[in-house]
């Protein structure tokens, strides 16, 4: 299955070339992070359903352990992504992403 990602609100005066740079150290990060580029969606589309249900910050006792699993190993990856796109200072920006299939 394949995805389409693109960053938004990046460093305003970065170039297109860096946006480039940094949506392919965003989804290399990603497709590591969960194993496969085939599993970003997925994982993707059941992580915010979870947050539609639980909200943001779910206390993990109303978890199931495999939803448990699921919210913990996105949060995971999406951290990692963005450091790898954004390095360590990505709290300093507002940059987010979209992942569509």
């Amino acid at each position: 299955m394949s995805y389409t990602l693109r960053l938004y609100a990046f460093e305003e005066d970065g170039s297109p070339e860096a946006l480039r740079a940094a949506e392919q150290r965003f989804r290399a990060a990603l497709d590591a992070a969960l194993g496969d580029a085939s599993l970003v969606e997925p994982v993707y589309a059941a992580y915010k359903r979870l947050v539609a249900i639980y909200g943001e910050t779910p206390a993990q006792d109303v978890l199931s352990s495999d939803e448990l699993e699921i919210f913990s190993q996105w949060q995971a990856a999406e951290s990692a992504a963005m450091t790898a796109a954004l390095g360590p200072h990505r709290y300093m920006g507002d940059a987010q992403f979209d992942i569509r299939s």
